[in-house]
């Protein structure tokens, strides 16, 4: 059967970058097809290759077996090639009618929009996708998982020929995700050609035919999934000798829960220098009485008591100089929530913070950032980097004090961290004036890390840092999380990946409800007794039965699943 949609030799160049090196690819009616590859391999500029958002520099396109060169979006889809983002991309403020038939929406006499006829037929079809809402209110107002149904519905419903689907699910519920997967079921049924790109290796192997992988803009690989070891995929996007990759394994944390801050025989690292955080004037005060030490050291983090109306109740978290703390738990337990609260992000009505045994007063991410402590947030895009300035600009940017003298900043200084964190992180840009913006996600995410490094913190807070990028970014930020801690640095890590938590950190805390629900450490740090912490009943059912978000159905008597995201 012909391709309905080919790449030959695509290239593509950049400032300083070839992002794609001769790529060839073809999508075969009611084939889907895995598009795979580390962060900056090139998935994203093939992607914007094959909808007109990017003009090829070399090779050529061709659309049904006829030539094609697409030169703005709306024309390639008007073709019949439909998109579905990482990051929802539709219009917050209009209604979800609007939203989801926008540009084709049903017009009466004088060409005047027939509200009555839009809202049933945006009804209709999206009660295919399990999403039952009132169609006429903003999508902004619907949880973020509804949204990107929204945009699913929307991509299939325009008659495509070819969808291709970025990062689909990292947003979506579990149950939103089999609804996804039942779909391109029945557009691979339907004849219509699927490109599925995705970190998540249980996805691919669940709903691909095929699989192409992408390393440094050349194809490395491309051939059936089935029959394809997992470990092999792995080597083939790193670039890796396959007996590499399985004496290393799936994650590149290697303490082990050796002991706090002390790496296992054999793994120490020799620390970087790193600049003592001298106390600011003004907040030299005595530490608490009563400060809990463990061989001899107190908390750099304590949290008690912290509480917040239907958020949290009475959490207590501590963490100590060279310890990884995991926080693990369901959707709305309480994770991202703790962290927030703990860097002043998250108003609180009882509870306490001490930093190094003194109270963090202030009650702002400002003070938490003074006194030591830094939160790398779980949404990069929104909460993270600024896309409108450039890579140096983002490192540099909480560290701007520190850096000035008598109010002056000093470009040399600025500079000079800089270099040292690209280096020690090993940021792939052209240069560090190039915008965050056009770095790929696990480049982002490491900019983001720097950033929070640059101001010496004595605790890192890390909100799902692995969550969206490829296996080789994930592999250098958990090294990255060993390091730190083998330094003294205090971490507490956040994570949906059970494997992450239990290999990553020394001991976990478990939320349900926005309470510790448990403790595990030693031998208990496993993934099958974080699942049973989790499911266990509490004794008493304190709160109603949870509901869904505006839009989406309740889960009251859903089967508890692991690692959902919070959009609390």
């Amino acid at each position: 059967m012909d391709p309905v949609l080919e790449a030959k030799g695509i290239s593509k160049r950049f400032p300083g970058v070839l992002a794609l090196d001769g790529v060839s690819l073809a999508l075969h009616p009611g084939e889907v097809h895995a598009l795979v590859g580390e962060n900056g391999a090139g998935k994203s500029t093939l992607i914007k290759v094959f909808t007109g958002v990017y003009a090829p520099d070399g090779g050529e396109l061709s659309f049904q077996g006829r030539p094609a060169a697409f030169g703005t979006p709306l024309e390639a889809q008007r073709a019949g090639i439909s998109t579905i983002y990482q990051e929802v991309n539709l219009v917050p403020m209009m209604s979800v009618a609007r939203n989801l038939l926008l540009g084709r929406e049903p017009r009466g006499r004088l060409g005047v929009i027939d509200a009555a006829v839009m809202n049933g037929e945006a009804e209709r079809i999206l009660a295919g996708y399990g999403v039952e809402t009132d169609v006429r209110r903003p999508l902004r107002t619907l949880g973020v998982g509804a949204q990107q149904m929204v945009a699913l519905a929307r991509a299939v419903s325009v008659d495509a020929r070819v969808v291709i689907m970025d990062e689909p699910t990292s947003s979506l519920e579990p149950r939103e995700v089999a609804t996804l997967f039942e779909v391109i079921r029945r557009l691979r049924a339907a004849g219509i050609a699927v490109m599925y790109v995705s970190h998540r290796l249980d996805e691919l192997y669940q709903v691909c035919d095929r699989v192409t992988v992408l390393r440094d803009g050349r194809v490395a690989h491309t051939g059936p999934l089935a029959g394809l070891e997992r470990l092999t995929l792995i080597s083939l996007m790193l670039g890796r000798e396959l007996d590499e990759v399985r004496s290393r394994g799936l994650t590149s944390f290697t303490r082990r829960r050796a002991g706090a801050g002390t790496p296992e025989p054999g793994t120490e690292r020799a620390p970087e220098p790193r600049m003592e955080r001298a106390a600011e004037p003004g907040t030299e005060r005595v530490a608490e009485p009563g400060m809990e030490r463990v061989n001899g050291q107190a908390p750099v983090v304590e949290a008690r008591g912290l509480t917040r109306r239907h958020v949290l109740r009475g959490v207590d978290v501590t963490v100590r100089p060279g310890e990884v703390v995991g926080l693990g738990g369901l959707l709305g337990a309480g994770r991202t929530e703790t962290a927030k609260a703990i860097v002043g992000a998250l108003p609180l009505d009882g509870g306490r913070v001490l930093v190094a045994g003194l109270p963090l007063r202030g009650g702002s991410t400002a003070a938490a950032i003074r006194a030591g402590v830094s939160l790398l947030p779980e949404d990069r895009k929104a909460e993270g980097i600024v896309p409108t300035l450039s890579v140096r600009e983002n490192i540099a940017l909480a560290a701007l004090p520190a850096l000035a003298r008598a109010g002056v900043v000093s470009e040399a200084r600025i500079d000079r961290v800089v270099e040292i964190f690209m280096r020690r992180l090993r940021i792939k840009a052209a240069s560090p004036h190039q915008l965050v913006s056009e770095l790929s996600g696990g480049n982002q995410q490491k900019v983001l890390l720097a950033r929070w490094l640059a101001v010496r913190p004595k605790a890192l807070l890390l909100d799902e840092p692995t969550r969206g990028i490829d296996v080789g970014a994930k592999a250098e930020v958990q090294a990255l999380i060993d390091e730190l801690a083998a330094e003294g640095l205090g971490v507490l890590l956040i994570s949906s990946d059970l494997e992450e938590l239990v290999e990553g950190a020394d001991r976990i805390l478990v939320l349900r409800d926005g309470a510790v629900a448990g403790e595990l450490s030693g031998d208990e740090v496993t993934e099958e007794k974080i699942m049973a912490t989790i499911a266990e009943q509490p004794p008493e059912q304190e709160q109603p039965p949870e509901r869904g978000r505006p839009g989406e159905p309740s889960r009251q008597g859903a089967r508890p699943q692991v690692g959902e995201r919070s959009h609390e």
